[in-house]
C-alpha cells in the first residue's frame, strides 16, 4: 500500500503522468508506430484509413473507464453521463509538454458551423481542466440544447511529451438501446451510424466492450462488430464490471466462458477489465490497478489464465495486436497511397499550372492539344496502351477506343444493308424463307408478273423478244429504295460515337469547366460542320444509284450473271429430264423401259410457257431479273465501301486530328483563349488542396515503403507469440498456445513475415525476406537465453474448446452470421 500511495502522490505532483502507455509500445516497436501515427498527424487519414483503436460498447458499458486506464488519462466518468461525440486522443512524441483540445466538425455541417467549430482551440495545464474543456466542447456542439443529444463531430485530445508514442486511441458514443425523453429516435440512429462507419475501416482494431451487468445476448455492440468484422480478425472483446456478478452464479458461469472465447468467438479472443465505480469518489489510476488486481486473485477468477486479466495484460496485447494490424497492412496501405497519388496527379495534371495571363492560358490550351493529339492517333491507329483506354471489357473502355468502334458499326452497317437494303425478296414457295422487318416478300412467279408489267408499261422501239434497258434501271431504283434510310442512320451512329469519344478524351486531357468550354465553344461547332460534310457526302454517293441508269464495268457482273444464267437452265433442264425418266435425283440410275427420246427433245425445246407469253418474252423477263438481282450485288458491295472509305473516314475519322490542333490553338484570338483556359477560384482552390494532399501522400508512401523488408529487431516473444497465434487459427497449425508473460529474446523478424504470417499466411515469404533470412542464418549468433516458464496453460487469445458441447452454445448462435 506504501507504494502505491508513493505512485498516486507522484502522479498528482506531475499532471501529465501517464506510465500506463508505456505496456503500449515496446522500445523495438515504437519506431514503426511513431511512424505510423505521424502520417495521421500529417493529415494523410483524411485520404486514407490508417490502423487505429476504437473503443465501442452499449451506453453505460464502461468504454471511458476502458480507455482511461489503456491511455492514464483522467475522463469525466459519472453514472449519470455518457459519451456524448467520438473522441479522439492522440498521444504525440515532442520534446515539449502540452494537452490540446479541438473539434474536428463533421462534413455534414453548413461552411459556417465548421469554421465556428472548427475556431475551438484549447491548451490545458493539466488533466484536471479536461472535464470543465469537454462540457465546453459539449456547448460548442449544441449538444442538450436545441434538441441535439449528440453530434457526428469529433473531439480531438492531443497529449504531447517526450514520454509518449504515436498512438490514436478513439472513444466512440455508447450504443442506444431505445429512445428516452432525453434521447430521441434520431439519435439512436445517428449514434449506430457513427459507431458503424468507424467499425467499418478496415484498419481499424475494434475493442468492443460489453458490461458484465446486463446480458452480452442483449448488447448491440457485438452485432455491430460482427457484421463490421465478419470473420472476427480485428475485434477484442472487453468484459467490464465483472465485480457486479454473484459468485458462483450462472451468469458468472456464463461471463467466464465469453472470456474464454467459447461463445462469442473473435480471433483475438476476450479479455476482463475491473473499473472503479465512479461512485466511489476519488482515485488515482494506481488505486485502480491494486483493486483490479486484488479482484481477479479470487474466487473462479484466479482460475483463468492470467494474460486474459487486468489492464496491465491487455496494454500489451493491443501493443501487439496493433503492430501485428500495421505489418498486414502496409502492403495494401501503400498500394492504396499510391492509387490516390495518381489520381491526384492526373487531376493536377487537368487543371495544369496557375494560369493568370494569356500566355499562361494559351500555354495550357497547348498542353492539352498535344495530350489530345497523342490520344487521337493512338485511337485511330488502333493502339490502346495509354491509361486513358482502361480495360477493353468495360464500356467506357470500348467507347474510347474509336477505331474499334467505327470498324464494328462498319461491318454492322454491311450486314444491315445487305440484309435489308432491298425492298422485295423472293421466297421459296416450299420451304419457308426468312424475311426481314421493312422487306416485302414476294415468290418468283409474282415477281416476274411485275417485271412483266413493267415490260408492257415502258416498251419502247425494241425488238420482239428484247427488253427496254431501262427496265433494268428502273427495277435497280425501285430495290435500292431502302439504302439511304439505312446509310442515314449508320452515319448518324458513327457520328454520335465520334462526339462521345470527343467528349471523353477533352474530359481526360483537361479539368472539369476547361474540358466544358473547349467542348461547347470548339468541339460541338466542328462536330456540326463534320455532320454537315456527311451528309452532302452521302446524298453524293447515293445519287448515281437514285437517279442515273446503272453503269459498271466490272467483271464480276458479266461472269456472275453468266452463271445465274447456266444455273437456272441447269435446274428447269434437270427438271424436265426428271420428270420425263420418272425419277428424283439425278445420276446413274436404272431404267428398265423403252422411252421416245424424240419427246424429251421436243420439252426441252419448246419449254412450258407462262399464259400467253412467247419464249422471246419469257427469256427477256428472265434476263431481266437476273441482270437486277447481279446488279444489286456489285452495286451494294461499291457502296458500301465507298460510305466507309468516302464518308466516314474521309469525313469523319481523318479530320479529327484537325479539330484542336496546335496551329488552331495558337491562331485564337485572345477572347476566346481566356473563355476556355480562365482559371475559376475554384480551381484556384481545388489545384492548392490536390496539392497538399499529394504532398502527404508522397511523404506517406515514402513512410510506409521505408517499413518494407525492414527487420524489426528485438520484437519481444509477445509479438511473436500473436504472430503464431494468428498462424494456428488460420493455417491449424499445431504451435503450442502456451505464452511467455515476460518474453525472451527471438530472432529478428521482417515486418512483411508478420504481415503473411499475422492473417492465416496467405502468400508465401517474399524473395527479399528469404534472403533477410538467409543472411541471419549465417551471421553468428549470441547464446540465447533459455525461455521462461509461461504463467499459465490457457493461450491469452484462445482457449482450448472443449470436446463435449458447451452448455452456453445455444447462445453462440445468436451472433453467429452467415
Amino acid at each position: 500500500m506504501a507504494s502505491a500511495t508513493a505512485e498516486a502522490q507522484d502522479e498528482a505532483t506531475n499532471p501529465f503522468a501517464a506510465d500506463a502507455l508505456d505496456g503500449l509500445c515496446s522500445k523495438d516497436q515504437l519506431e514503426l508506430l511513431d511512424s505510423i501515427d505521424c502520417l495521421r498527424s500529417q493529415g494523410i487519414s483524411h485520404y486514407v484509413s490508417l490502423p487505429q483503436i476504437i473503443v465501442c460498447g452499449d451506453q453505460s458499458s464502461g468504454k471511458s473507464s476502458v480507455l482511461e486506464a489503456i491511455s492514464g488519462v483522467s475522463f469525466p466518468i459519472k453514472s449519470n453521463l455518457c459519451t456524448r461525440f467520438p473522441t479522439e486522443l492522440v498521444l504525440r512524441k515532442t520534446s515539449h509538454i502540452g494537452v490540446t483540445v479541438s473539434i474536428v466538425p463533421h462534413q455534414s455541417r453548413s461552411e459556417a458551423e465548421q469554421l465556428a467549430l472548427g475556431s475551438f482551440h484549447e491548451k490545458l495545464d493539466g488533466f484536471d481542466e479536461l472535464p470543465t474543456l469537454i462540457e465546453n466542447a459539449k456547448a460548442a456542439m449544441a449538444i442538450s440544447t436545441h434538441g441535439r443529444a449528440f453530434s457526428k463531430d469529433l473531439l480531438r485530445i492531443e497529449v504531447s511529451g517526450p514520454d509518449r508514442p504515436h498512438l490514436t486511441i478513439v472513444d466512440l458514443p455508447g450504443l442506444i438501446h431505445s429512445e428516452t425523453k432525453q434521447q430521441s429516435a434520431s439519435d439512436v440512429e445517428l449514434v449506430q451510424d457513427v459507431v458503424q462507419a468507424y467499425m467499418k475501416e478496415p484498419r481499424s482494431i475494434i475493442l468492443a466492450v460489453v458490461s458484465a451487468k446486463n446480458d452480452y445476448a442483449n448488447q448491440i455492440v457485438l452485432k455491430l462488430a460482427r457484421a463490421a468484422d465478419r470473420k472476427g480478425t480485428r475485434t477484442l472483446g472487453v468484459i467490464t464490471k465483472p465485480d457486479t456478478l454473484i459468485a458462483g452464479s450462472e451468469s458468472e458461469a456464463m461471463y467466464v466462458s465469453l472470456a474464454r472465447n467459447q461463445d462469442v468467438e473473435f480471433r483475438l479472443g476476450w479479455h476482463v477489465l475491473k473499473n472503479m465505480d465512479s461512485e466511489t469518489g476519488q482515485w488515482s489510476l494506481a488505486d485502480r490497478d491494486l483493486k483490479e488486481e486484488e479482484f481477479f486473485s479470487q474466487g473462479i477468477w484466479e482460475e483463468l489464465s492470467r494474460p486474459l486479466l487486468g489492464i496491465d495484460k491487455l496494454r500489451k496485447r493491443l501493443s501487439k495486436v496493433l503492430l501485428g494490424q500495421i505489418a498486414a497492412e502496409l502492403p495494401s496501405l501503400i498500394n492504396e497511397i499510391e492509387i490516390k497519388s495518381d489520381a491526384c496527379r492526373s487531376r493536377l495534371d487537368k487543371l495544369g499550372k496557375p494560369r493568370a495571363t494569356l500566355d499562361e492560358q494559351r500555354l495550357y490550351l497547348l498542353h492539352i492539344s498535344q495530350s489530345f493529339q497523342s490520344l487521337i492517333k493512338a485511337s485511330v491507329d488502333g493502339t490502346y496502351n495509354d491509361p486513358f483506354f482502361e480495360d477493353a471489357n468495360s464500356e467506357p473502355g470500348y467507347r474510347k477506343r474509336i477505331r474499334a468502334v467505327v470498324q464494328n458499326l462498319n461491318l454492322e452497317f454491311a450486314e444491315h444493308i445487305a440484309r435489308q437494303g432491298h425492298r422485295r425478296q423472293i421466297t421459296d414457295p416450299v420451304g419457308q424463307t426468312h424475311v426481314p422487318k421493312g422487306v416485302t416478300p414476294t415468290t418468283r412467279d409474282e415477281f416476274m408478273d411485275h417485271i412483266q408489267h413493267l415490260m408492257r408499261r415502258t416498251r419502247g422501239r425494241e425488238l420482239p423478244g428484247t427488253f427496254n434497258p431501262m427496265i433494268v434501271a428502273d427495277l435497280f431504283l425501285e430495290q435500292s429504295t431502302p439504302w439511304e434510310a439505312i446509310t442515314q442512320k449508320y452515319v448518324g451512329k458513327v457520328w454520335k460515337a465520334t462526339k462521345e469519344y470527343l467528349s471523353l478524351t477533352t474530359t481526360y486531357v483537361a479539368d472539369a469547366a476547361t474540358s466544358k468550354a473547349l467542348f461547347q465553344k470548339i468541339f460541338e461547332p466542328a462536330l456540326n460542320q463534320l455532320l454537315e460534310a456527311l451528309k452532302a457526302k452521302t446524298a453524293e454517293l447515293l445519287m448515281p444509284h437514285q437517279t442515273s441508269h446503272p453503269i459498271t464495268y466490272n467483271h464480276y457482273f458479266t461472269d456472275t450473271l453468266q452463271k445465274v444464267r447456266n444455273e437456272r437452265k441447269e435446274d428447269e433442264y434437270s427438271r424436265i429430264v426428271k420428270d420425263f425418266f420418272g425419277v428424283s435425283a439425278l445420276g446413274s440410275v436404272y431404267i428398265q423401259q423403252t422411252k421416245d427420246l424424240r419427246q424429251l427433245v421436243v420439252s426441252l425445246v419448246q419449254r412450258r410457257l407462262f399464259s400467253l407469253c412467247s419464249i422471246q418474252t419469257l427469256t427477256a423477263m428472265k434476263l431481266v431479273a437476273n441482270s437486277v438481282g447481279v446488279l444489286e450485288q456489285v452495286a451494294l458491295k461499291r457502296f458500301v465501301d465507298d460510305i466507309a472509305i468516302e464518308v466516314i473516314e474521309a469525313k469523319l475519322i481523318s479530320p479529327l486530328q484537325n479539330i484542336f490542333s496546335l496551329i488552331t490553338v495558337t491562331s485564337m484570338p485572345a477572347d476566346l483563349v481566356t473563355g476556355i483556359a480562365g482559371e475559376s477560384e475554384e480551381n484556384r482552390a481545388e489545384r492548392e488542396q490536390l496539392t497538399k494532399q499529394l504532398e502527404v501522400l508522397m511523404k506517406g508512401s515514402e513512410t510506409c515503403k521505408h517499413f518494407v523488408g525492414v527487420r524489426v529487431l528485438g520484437v519481444d516473444d509477445g509479438t511473436i507469440q500473436v504472430v503464431h497465434q494468428f498462424k494456428s487459427a488460420n493455417c491449424d497449425s499445431s504451435d503450442s498456445d502456451e505464452e511467455s508473460d515476460d518474453g525472451s529474446d527471438l530472432p529478428q523478424e521482417d515486418v512483411r513475415t508478420l504481415s503473411e504470417r499475422s492473417y492465416g499466411c496467405r502468400s508465401p515469404p517474399s524473395r527479399e525476406v528469404v534472403e533477410s533470412k538467409e543472411e541471419l542464418e549465417e551471421t553468428p549468433k549470441e547464446p540465447e537465453e533459455a525461455p521462461k516458464e509461461p504463467e499459465d496453460e490457457e493461450s491469452p487469445y484462445y482457449s482450448k474448446k472443449k470436446s463435449k458441447k458447451s452448455k452456453f452454445a445455444a447462445r453462440r448462435s445468436f451472433f453467429e452470421q452467415e
